[in-house]
């Protein structure tokens, strides 16, 4: 892992590209969004939270979750929380609003959660998939 000087953040790579900032205020992500979105984001971070250690990156315009590498972003909004997981693969899912392949082992997947309920059985499989492509098992 590469600490970067700057802004103190882990890099799987030396000298890696990123956007050097230091990290922002989480609360502010939620000032202004409806107790469902924190209550969502809330429920995303502890079944994360129950696969292993992870670190919460409150970024400019994003929250990453990162391990080695960032796996999942999360970007409140007034009534939902947008978001994207890296996989390994894709998944054809009707819970993807779009899906990037960036290279064959990091596949974007965007999403729109609403509600807690929506982090159910299948999601939280994906957040474990994620979460491996993050701790770079592959």
């Amino acid at each position: 892992m590469w600490t970067c000087p700057a802004c103190g953040r882990q890099y799987a790579n030396l000298n890696q590209s990123h956007t050097c900032a230091p990290p922002g205020d989480l609360d502010r992500h939620f000032a202004r969004v409806s107790l469902q979105v924190r209550a969502t984001f809330d429920r995303v971070l502890a079944v994360v939270r129950a696969m292993g250690q992870v670190e919460v990156l409150p970024e400019k315009t994003r929250i990453a979750l990162h391990v080695r590498m960032s796996f999942a972003a999360l970007m409140p909004r007034r009534n939902w929380l947008s978001g994207h997981l890296v996989l390994a693969r894709r998944i054809d899912s009707p819970r993807f609003t779009r899906i990037d392949t960036l290279s064959p082992g990091n596949v974007v997947h965007m999403f729109r959660l609403s509600s807690p309920d929506d982090v159910d059985e299948q999601f939280a499989a994906w957040l474990a998939e994620a979460y491996r492509v993050g701790t770079q098992e592959r």
